[in-house]
């Protein structure tokens, strides 16, 4: 477990860089944008909290029509609040007939063309998405430190829970076929309208779960995902700290090293900022403070390579007495991003 008196060593330290030269200001240019990912239903209470606890942007999980009016009718909602959007999905991308190569997809992949070309519009440039139809996210939720977070134990999964999901086996072949189709139909319009497709990896890393192959467990998926991407400036990743942190050594590359090589060359266009106890096959989701990982040392790292992108607090634990929406929760670790960030931000300069 990293030392948690470091940790709030290095808060301290924060405050004292703030108090010896000011910070940048959290919108400045070229700063990183401490986010949530925050639905497009969500509550005018919702928002306001955002607003109050200083959230200035949003990944938005869209869901509805992805004609531009529809979308815009959102941005101006939560403008409303202070909030920019930077980043948006839309769950048509998880669509079966996409992701399993089944008849149809062309007009699922043109409606999420149309969000694509929405988001330009807009000046919303990056939408992430993943490629994974058969997840198992996690197998049970402990408590730790006396509050509740998920728990991914593979012994568990494969005792208690895996089965085949569809009604036969896809082979990593035919998810690469279908990967592939994807990716070549939706970068152009991607690249027409000035969005950043970001790509997530495979959480957990298990290379086969429920008798469909995952492509993107380990260093060389991601390598291969960017040949198909031709070079496109458009392609990059959504970097998750949590899952490159649980998969250890079997990534083939460790989060630093993927900071240093994708992160380096300006292919990181988002991140998820969570951290984890243990590596598969066991490990459990932690608040930033509690685990093993040193997130200090991640946005410094991130901070290095001048990376400017989101970052959102992952796979919120859950504290007692909290609501679905997790404010205490969210509000802890979004102070906990804030001042990691200021100190990132005072030492890499």
């Amino acid at each position: 477990m990293a030392d948690r008196r470091e940790f709030f060593r290095a808060l301290a330290a924060a405050g004292a860089a703030a108090g010896a030269a000011q910070p940048a200001r959290e919108d400045a240019p070229g700063n990183a944008r401490i986010a949530h990912i925050i639905p497009s239903n969500a509550s005018d209470g919702f928002l306001l909290f955002c607003k109050q606890i200083g959230l200035r942007w949003a990944r938005l999980a869209y869901a509805g029509d992805p004609a531009v009016d529809a979308v815009r009718a959102v941005q101006r909602r939560f403008e409303g609040y202070g909030i920019r959007i930077y980043s948006a999905t839309h769950p048509v991308y998880r669509s079966l007939r996409i992701q399993l190569g089944q008849p149809g997809r062309d007009e699922d992949i043109e409606t999420y063309r149309v969000f694509l070309r929405s988001l330009g519009k807009l000046g919303i440039g990056v939408a992430p998405y993943d490629f994974h139809p058969a997840n198992t996210y996690t197998t049970a939720v402990v408590e730790r430190r006396g509050y509740r977070a998920r728990e991914f134990k593979e012994s568990d999964f494969r005792a208690k829970i895996e089965k085949r999901r569809f009604e036969r086996e896809y082979p990593a072949e035919e998810m690469w076929a279908f990967y592939t189709y994807f990716v070549k139909a939706v970068l152009p319009a991607a690249e027409e309208a000035g969005v950043r497709l970001a790509l997530h990896p495979d959480d957990p890393p298990l290379a086969m779960m429920n008798g469909v192959a995952k492509l993107f467990v380990h260093y060389d998926g991601h390598r291969k995902a960017e040949e198909i991407a031709a070079g496109s400036k458009n392609w990059g990743l959504r970097l998750c700290t949590g899952t490159w942190s649980e998969g250890g050594a079997g990534m083939g590359k460790d989060l630093f090293g993927m900071i240093r090589d994708f992160g380096g060359r300006g292919k990181i266009f988002d991140v998820d900022f969570r951290n984890v106890s243990g590596v598969m096959p066991h490990f459990v989701e932690t608040f930033l403070d509690d685990g093993d990982v040193d997130m200090y040392r991640v946005l410094r790292a991130l901070r290095e390579v001048k990376y400017a992108g989101g970052l959102v607090p992952d796979h919120i634990p859950q504290l007692d007495g909290d609501s679905g929406e997790r404010r205490a929760g969210l509000a802890y670790s979004i102070a906990c991003m804030r001042a990691l960030l200021q100190r990132a931000n005072a030492e890499v300069g």
